[in-house]
């Protein structure tokens, strides 16, 4: 079968693969009918996130029909049509029970204390092979999957994989309440998202900050009053807009790839910020720094605590930021002062994606959400790594990857 696997950052590949099989009694194995890249992948072939293991499958979002089932998997039948959540969890132990599906204690090989286990991801999470492939197995398969009901189309199901249930967990950490001014940070799929979930919590205002113009076009598109931070410096802009006051909430749907403004007037950093955002770099990315020349190609972030500092000085006191952008462990830079003169709560995590799927498979199916709206591409798998570069100059907002050879 046809997989994109990961060999080195800068270097990934269309390749034949073996297809794979059953190996426990909860595993499944399902046919992809289709998958997609997600800005999390970009940090694997970038080296943001390190210890990648040559090999793995790339992909952690997809859709297909069920083919094989193990002994132990018994809510679903060969020919079922399933979206599989991003994040591996088996279901049973105590975390699960209590709706934390991504800290499960059984699902990461590397142990209870390892953390999230997620398809296509570092040897950290596991390197569980991922789901950019034409087949794929899943592990503790009647937890991690979810039927498609004949209502929602596959394009649909796909954003419930992982980038739907991400916003709405960032909106669900960010605690909103119905009036809420919320800013989101970054418009990409995710903070599309977040944008919807929180209008859907009640927010009073979303205020999305972005530079792509497209990407703020479509969060005014959903509901969201925008700013481009290259025109203009985003913290002023924010206060400006409630009063001097700041959001009540704010979350940061970018993480370490962050950018500085490049354009004036918001082009008003210090030189000691500049040597700040390269010290972050060296720190939390040393395979980029070693890959010089591909980490040019693939584009990495060049301010990588940007949107932390942005957060916590424009929101209000006593507010709270939700963090559901991506950071390596070795991330150590926060403005935990400033922070705690606010009186700020801060709550950060990977998505519960099990805990969302059906209550968001249902807002679909009744058609309250049309997420297949924020697709900007599609292409077939022979082009799956011309879609990685056009994904990564940010020529497309999210990429859906027909899997059909």
């Amino acid at each position: 079968m046809k997989a994109v696997v990961y060999h080195d950052i800068g270097d990934i590949r269309l390749e034949n693969v073996p297809e794979p099989k059953i190996q426990d009694s909860n595993d499944a194995v399902v046919r992809l009918t289709s998958s997609a890249i997600c800005g999390t992948d970009l940090h694997m072939v970038r080296g943001t996130m390190p210890g990648m293991e040559p090999g793995t499958i790339l992909g952690h979002e997809g859709v297909g029909i069920v083919e094989d089932t193990g002994r132990n998997v018994r809510n679903f039948d060969v020919g079922d049509r399933v979206v599989i959540g991003s994040t591996i969890a088996c279901g049973y132990c105590s975390y699960c029970r209590a709706g934390y599906f991504s800290q499960c204690d059984n699902a990461n090989p590397n142990g209870p204390q390892a953390g999230t286990s997620f398809f296509g991801g570092p040897k950290a999470t596991g390197s569980i092979d991922g789901l950019q492939a034409e087949m794929a197995r899943v592990p503790f398969a009647n937890v991690g999957m979810v039927k498609v009901p004949d209502s929602v189309t596959d394009e649909q199901a796909l954003m419930m994989s992982d980038i739907f249930p991400t916003g709405y967990f960032g909106a669900d950490l960010a605690h909103i309440h119905p009036g809420h001014t919320v800013s989101v940070f970054g418009c990409g799929p995710v903070g599309q998202f977040a944008i919807i979930s929180a209008l859907l919590m009640g927010a009073g205002r979303v205020l999305a900050v972005d530079c792509i113009e497209s990407r703020l076009q479509k969060a005014r598109e959903n509901g969201a009053e925008t700013i481009n931070f290259e025109e203009e410096d985003a913290v002023d802009t924010i206060q400006d807009l409630t009063g001097g006051i700041g959001t009540d909430r704010a979350i940061d749907a970018v993480g370490i790839d962050a950018i500085h403004p490049h354009s004036p007037p918001a082009v008003a950093i210090s030189e000691r910020q500049q040597q700040l955002f390269e010290e972050e770099l060296e720190d939390v990315a040393p395979e980029l720094l070693s890959h010089r020349e591909q980490a040019e190609r693939w584009h990495p972030g060049d301010a990588p605590s940007q949107v932390l500092q942005w957060a916590v000085h424009s929101v209000a006191k006593g507010g709270t930021i939700a963090v559901i952008g991506v950071y390596p462990e070795s991330m150590r830079f926060f403005p935990i002062g400033k922070a705690m003169m606010k009186n700020l709560t801060i709550r950060a995590g990977n998505c519960n994606h099990r805990k969302y799927i059906p209550m968001l498979m249902q807002i679909v199916s009744a058609g309250s959400v049309q997420p297949e709206r924020i697709i900007t591409q599609q292409q077939p798998i022979v082009s799956a790594i011309d879609a990685y570069r056009m994904f990564a100059d940010k020529k497309a907002g999210w990429l859906k990857v027909e899997l059909r050879p």
